[in-house]
């Protein structure tokens, strides 16, 4: 188990928070430590001249750049996929999909994947999205997940011809995850979160990130005990022929035992993943066929720090029981990490951040807001940074956007893929949510989008509501070193 320092780059001057305005420099602040233990390091910083180029967006999900010279982006609560110019900010609507269902929750228009063929003359102008959708209307919201499969008209900038690929996985308000990946094996990838449970309102329903298709559901397509998983899926959503079979079944499930998993990633044939820790241990894994990443069971590494599973759901009292993230009344039974074992448990390649039991999770600096100053970053996406010659010294990292800091984290790997102890360095970090990014063909651009509100804490620490640039795509532009 390796311990990891941070290096914390903070703005010189907030963004002025208008499209074409000047540029502004970002380049390295003082360092700063999270959680607990973590020694400071050193290196030549990049800076960045940086600008808003539009904002106003209804919470922007997800981001990618489109072999048309066009940022491509899905609209959660907008429930639209639009495309940017990045030149000028000028935008389109691809589609609006307004059977999505969105109640103010995390939940609405929210994954997408461009075909690798897009454009390219394949006859494979297709876009992945995924959305949550109201799957028995006139009564009781009955809220799933679908992923549909759009063919992409260049003439009009539209997309149409729409083909559902699979529909009925898990869906809620709250912890959808939701990260959808064309890998290089042209198999979908997709995350499906533990939708929430076992906490604040949907605390009486239990965590199913352990359970496990059987043969007769699969068969069924009953895809309930889809949630807490990482799938994948052929390009036409049927199952593949080599996943894994788990427990004697072979589904969708690629992985499983997850809790939030926000971002997906290859490096090579390699599959990362990072998701939201509950107080503590934001993880970082490296996926792989089969295996269980222990949640709700462990948190992080099986250390027995700073985490019980206190399952609420379990209580015969739990409805009337007023939820906490403190110590539980009584009658939620609790278990230690290391009362749990599994032969497929794997843990995580690092953490944001482990810290002991006796940490102080009730700053004065958040008070109301205490989960702002967790020792969480709250990972929202992660992509694999392999341009070359892009910023120097950036190539094979793994670049993180973050809900809680407003910044970009980047992980140093070495020749095997680990991550290399000491060079977890923050970037570009403003006061705003982000929420994810995507890179300019060089690699010298990073085009980052931001959450149209919500708690942060960006550069000065604590917490605020004040965002800076809300419901934006801001764009970072390397200058040099310092």
């Amino acid at each position: 188990m390796a311990s990891w320092s941070l290096v914390g780059c903070g703005p010189e001057g907030p963004l002025d928070g208008l499209a074409g305005a000047h540029d502004h420099a970002f380049a390295a602040g003082e360092p700063t430590a999270e959680g607990a233990g973590l020694a400071e390091s050193a290196e030549e910083e990049a800076t960045f001249a940086s600008r808003e180029i539009v904002r106003g967006l209804s919470f922007p999900m997800r981001i990618v750049w489109g072999p048309d010279g066009f940022l491509w982006l899905t609209e959660r609560v907008g429930k639209r996929v639009v495309r940017v110019r990045p030149s000028d900010g000028q935008r389109t609507t691809a589609v609006t999909i307004t059977e999505a269902y969105q109640s103010g929750g995390q939940d609405g228009v929210l994954g997408l994947a461009l075909h690798p063929g897009l454009l390219q003359g394949t006859g494979n102008d297709h876009v992945y999205v995924s959305y949550t959708y109201d799957a028995d209307p006139g009564s009781a919201v009955n809220r799933k997940t679908k992923i549909r499969r759009y063919t992409y008209n260049p003439t009009a900038g539209t997309l149409g011809s729409p083909v559902d690929l699979i529909t009925g996985l898990p869906g809620s308000d709250d912890h959808n995850s939701a990260r959808l990946l064309i890998g290089p094996d042209l198999k979908l990838y997709y995350t499906v979160g533990d939708q929430g449970n076992n906490q604040f309102n949907r605390k009486c329903y239990p965590v199913g990130s352990q359970d496990l298709p059987t043969a007769t559901e699969v068969a069924a397509q009953d895809w309930s005990k889809y949630t807490g998983k990482v799938l994948r899926l052929n390009l036409d959503g049927s199952i593949p022929d080599d996943n894994p079979q788990i427990a004697g079944t072979r589904s969708h499930v690629y992985s499983y035992g997850h809790r939030n998993a926000q971002g997906l990633t290859f490096r090579g044939s390699a599959l990362y993943a990072n998701e939201h820790g509950p107080k503590s241990d934001d993880e970082l894994n490296l996926i792989q066929p089969g295996k269980n990443y222990g949640w709700p069971h462990v948190a992080g590494y099986q250390d027995d720090k700073a985490y019980t599973y206190n399952n609420w759901s379990a209580s015969s009292s739990c409805a009337s029981l007023p939820w906490t993230n403190d110590t539980p009344p009584s009658s939620v039974p609790q278990q230690q990490e290391s009362a749990w074992s599994h032969p497929d448990f794997t843990e995580p390649l690092l953490t944001f951040y482990t810290v002991e039991n006796d940490y102080n999770f009730h700053d004065p600096a958040c008070a109301g807001n205490d989960y702002i100053c967790w020792p969480t970053i709250a990972p929202s996406s992660l992509h694999h940074y392999a341009a070359e010659p892009g910023i120097p010294g950036w190539e094979d990292s793994l670049l993180m956007t973050t809900l809680k800091k407003g910044a970009v984290y980047r992980v140093k790997l070495d020749a095997a893929g680990e991550p290399v102890a000491g060079e977890a360095v923050v970037h570009v970090q403003t006061t705003n949510r982000y929420r994810d990014l995507a890179l300019s063909p060089d690699g010298r651009t990073i085009y980052v989008i931001t959450d149209s509100s919500g708690n942060t804490s960006g550069p000065t620490g604590g917490s605020t509501t004040a965002l800076s640039n809300p419901g934006a795509i801001l764009e970072f532009t390397y200058t040099g070193t310092n």
